[in-house]
């Protein structure tokens, strides 16, 4: 029987220039299962992805636009046209079962290391390194180097270089990893940040990287078809901004502006000295991030972290958010559609498989059987 409390969920969604058919999005997920050789999506990543093609979009994988924004081995690239090829077999796959599909575009700024990019060192806003060690390598993080002008503008170019070669494998559109203290979050949050130039100080210099690297995205996929995600109260990856409303409010008005399709919004709710980073609590800085920061965009917003189907449904009747992506529980439901529609029991994940390794705990969770 159909669970009446998450109608909300299946109503279709104009996203920008796509309809979605239900709400339920699929929330990137870091996985590893990738060609470590060519950095390109294997057979192993069509069949994860076909699998889980019934929810109203798919939001793939960070996916890294050069050699120096790589912080996890076995993730895929979209560079060459090794990887294009690799990412058409996804998309035509997800597509011949009726899905969407959209590109997550990243650049890990110094959130990755010399030793997974041929000696690379890692480029930041400014020379402050993360605290603590990272976390796939486990040794400590290295101080990056603070971009000059002209990096700055490298970055922007291979981030337009990214976007056109994702249109040409095929791409439904395109999204801005702008979350969870990754390049663009870095040049965003005041302790990441120290800059005194032009891409600094103000909120307003902090956030002229993000939304040039957004305006790069239009100018190839069209502003219907561009969207970013944010974690404006996130500690992953030691990130904190001294008055997160303000920064959001502001960026959130000018992607309004642009008419991009969507935002989609984390509200972290990271504890007390989270990863050790010895950050205050996220919910201390505000505990209703949807609410404050709804009105200063008009587009899609699409929420994130510890939604059930039920409290996601709710949050949309109430016209806080107008959908909502998953994460964890993708991996271990790749039906996750047709379980929240039918209140079928959610299978727990093995975390000791979220990354790397084979199709154990990747392609072998098996839709509900009654």
């Amino acid at each position: 029987m159909k669970n009446p409390k998450v109608d909300a969920l299946f109503k279709p969604l104009q996203l920008g220039d796509i309809q979605i058919e239900n709400r339920i999005i699929m929330a990137s997920l870091t996985r590893m299962r990738c060609d470590k050789v060519t950095k390109s999506p294997n057979d192993l990543v069509v069949q994860f992805y076909t699998q889980r093609a019934s929810a109203g979009l798919i939001m793939t994988e960070s996916t890294f636009i050069s050699e120096r924004s790589q912080s996890w081995p076995g993730c895929p690239g979209i560079m060459d046209q090794t990887q294009v090829e690799g990412w058409k077999k996804v998309i035509e796959s997800v597509h011949n079962k009726k899905g969407k599909i959209i590109l997550q575009i990243w650049h890990s700024g110094r959130a990755t290391h010399s030793k997974l990019q041929d000696g690379l060192q890692p480029w930041g806003p400014s020379a402050i390194e993360i605290n603590g060690p990272h976390q796939i390598l486990n040794i400590p993080h290295e101080i990056p180097h603070e971009m000059n002008l002209e990096e700055i503008q490298l970055v922007k170019n291979q981030f337009r270089k990214g976007a056109q070669l994702a249109k040409e494998a095929g791409f439904d559109a395109i999204s801005l990893h702008g979350s969870n203290g990754y390049l663009i979050d870095q040049f965003l949050k005041s302790n990441s940040n120290k800059r005194q130039d032009e891409y600094g100080g103000s909120i307003e210099g902090r956030c002229k990287f993000c939304l040039e690297v957004i305006d790069e995205l239009i100018s190839v996929f069209g502003k219907g078809r561009v969207g970013i995600k944010v974690s404006p109260i996130g500690r992953f990856n030691d990130m904190y901004d001294n008055d997160p409303i303000k920064l959001f409010t502001y960026l959130f008005q000018e992607l309004d502006k642009r008419q991009i399709a969507f935002i989609e919004l984390m509200n972290d709710k990271d504890e007390e000295n989270a990863y050790n980073h010895g950050l205050p609590s996220s919910q201390s800085q505000t505990q209703n991030l949807f609410e404050q920061l709804r009105n200063s965009f008009k587009g899609v917003i699409i929420g994130n972290v510890g939604l059930t189907g039920e409290t996601a449904a709710q949050l949309i009747e109430a016209g806080i958010i107008d959908a909502a992506s998953f994460g964890m529980p993708y991996i271990s439901n790749p039906d996750l559609v047709e379980r929240i529609r039918y209140n079928f029991p959610l299978t727990v994940a093995n975390p000791d498989t979220f990354f790397e390794g084979d199709h154990v705990g990747y392609t072998d969770y098996l839709p509900y059987q009654q």
